[in-house]
């Protein structure tokens, strides 16, 4: 069993609190390790060693800069196999989506390198005489990264990336569900020499070691991956100092299908979205409206895709499309969301329960709900795991309208064969993203943000660089 320390101004050092956290494999209930619990004292030392460091971190090149991130995208290839075995184990992600994932971290830190020399101001012509107006970029100070459980790694390098290309130095809080990848990583990266005190890891629960990060005065922005609620706990903590947020809160993305879509298309792409890491994704399908004409044809089709999911454990040689939740908190939580739908009149057409294949760990079936209605639970609140429930729609603007009554709006999808629908939907669907004809999936150079209770700000690509950055503005006179 192994035990993190803390990595606090270039070192490890032990944690001033003496509690611990104990992580789980959730395919086989037992202790993977222990990490620090935390204490307001680990976070003030963080904090005072990101800013003494930030002056000069920022003094260095935007280049300079970048070739750290460009080494730290070549320490994580060279220990891809690793830090994908240490992800698979610790969250139930199978194998092959947690080599995705490291993979993909590696290219995140690369492509946002990419950036050192594309940061730009501006030149304004001013109404004086002899007199140039100049808008300058310049970093923020001190970035704290609060990670999420799904995909802590890559969400590592979205915190991390950005914030130090553009000169800040950064903090983060691994999840405490899921941290030992991160933390893997915090040890990795000691091999390159980052100076010390621009890039700390601090392990805690939010409550705590979260909070006195997003209450500091040190503290100049905090970007949270995480459920609404987390994000209203930290712009309270936020508000005290005028502090910014970025925050991306989950989501209840909806599909339409309509009659003239790729009726296959559609059907993988809505369950592999669907059941992608067991459901626990923010941004991938949770309620489906199909067109009238068309319902009987897909749900035949949906429920058999459906019912050939394979769930097995993430290190099975039969390559599963989905393992353990991540927790037990997860797996009831589900559980409840699904038996309430039930007793609300929803249809169970396939799963609906645990699997009774597996005798250890938070294994729930793919499940296939129908006869729901738009002000069931089950329509309008997050479930987060391998549920999906279907309803009919008679026009666009009908399905549009219930894909719309929604808290949330983080991505949504259309399938269809015609532009003039597609065209119109992706203008009335209120929405930051949206996908068409194709799976639930950002990629690193768009723009993964939500609207409404989904988020404020953003990530990814160049507005997700721009948050780290502030404007300064220059009035410049001369003779």
């Amino acid at each position: 069993m192994k035990e993190f320390n803390q990595y606090i101004n270039g070192r490890f050092v032990k944690s001033t609190s003496t509690d611990t956290i104990e992580v789980l494999n959730p395919c086989t209930e037992e202790v993977l390790s222990v990490i620090p619990k935390g204490s307001v004292e680990d976070a003030n030392q963080s904090l005072e060693a990101a800013k003494a460091a930030q002056h000069g971190w920022k003094s260095l090149t935007a280049v300079e800069r970048a070739n750290y991130l460009h080494k730290m995208a070549d320490v994580i290839r060279d220990n891809r196999v690793f830090l994908a075995e240490t992800l698979a184990k610790e969250q139930a992600k199978v194998i092959g989506l947690a080599q995705v994932e490291i993979d993909v971290t590696a290219d995140y830190f690369d492509y946002n390198a990419g950036w050192a020399r594309r940061i730009e101001g501006e030149i304004i012509q001013s109404d004086r005489k002899k007199e140039h107006i100049f808008l300058h970029k310049a970093p923020i100070g001190v970035a704290v990264g609060i990670l999420p459980w799904n995909f802590p790694f890559f969400v590592m390098a979205r915190k991390i990336a950005p914030s130090l290309v553009t000169g800040n130095t950064c903090i983060i809080n691994p999840s405490s569900v899921a941290p030992n990848t991160v933390m893997e990583f915090a040890k990795l990266i000691e091999s390159i020499n980052v100076p010390a005190g621009v890039l700390n890891f601090v392990c805690g629960k939010g409550s705590i070691v979260g909070n006195a990060l997003c209450k500091s005065p040190i503290t100049g922005i905090i970007s949270l991956t995480g459920s609404v609620g987390a994000g209203q706990k930290i712009m309270e903590a936020a508000a005290e100092n005028i502090t910014k947020v970025s925050l991306e809160l989950g989501g209840k993305a909806p599909a339409i299908v309509c009659a003239d879509a790729n009726l296959d298309l559609a059907v993988n792409a809505v369950v592999n979205s669907r059941v992608i890491f067991s459901g626990q994704v923010c941004n991938c399908a949770e309620r489906v409206y199909v067109e009238d004409s068309i319902y009987d044809e897909f749900m035949d089709k949906v429920t058999k895709r459906m019912s050939e999911v394979k769930v097995e454990d993430a290190f099975s040689e039969n390559n599963p499309d989905m393992s353990s939740m991540v927790s037990k908190d997860q797996i009831d939580k589900v559980e409840e969301m699904v038996e309430f739908a039930k007793k609300e009149g929803a249809e169970v057409v396939l799963g609906g329960a645990r699997s009774a294949n597996h005798d250890r760990g938070y294994f729930y079936q793919p499940t296939l709900l129908t006869n729901v209605k738009q002000d069931m639970q089950i329509i309008q609140e997050e479930v987060f795991g391998p549920v999906l429930p279907v309803m009919k729609f008679g026009t666009l603007d009908e399905a549009i309208a219930l894909a719309n009554d929604c808290e949330y709006g983080l991505t949504s999808s259309i399938f269809s064969e015609n532009f003039n629908k597609v065209m119109h939907a992706c203008d009335q669907l209120e929405f930051g993203e949206t996908y068409v004809n194709r799976e639930h999936f950002e990629a690193i150079q768009g723009f993964h943000a939500g609207w409404k209770k989904s988020g404020i700000g953003g990530a990814d690509g160049k507005h997700g660089m721009e948050e780290y950055l502030q404007t300064k503005v220059v009035y410049a006179q001369y003779q």
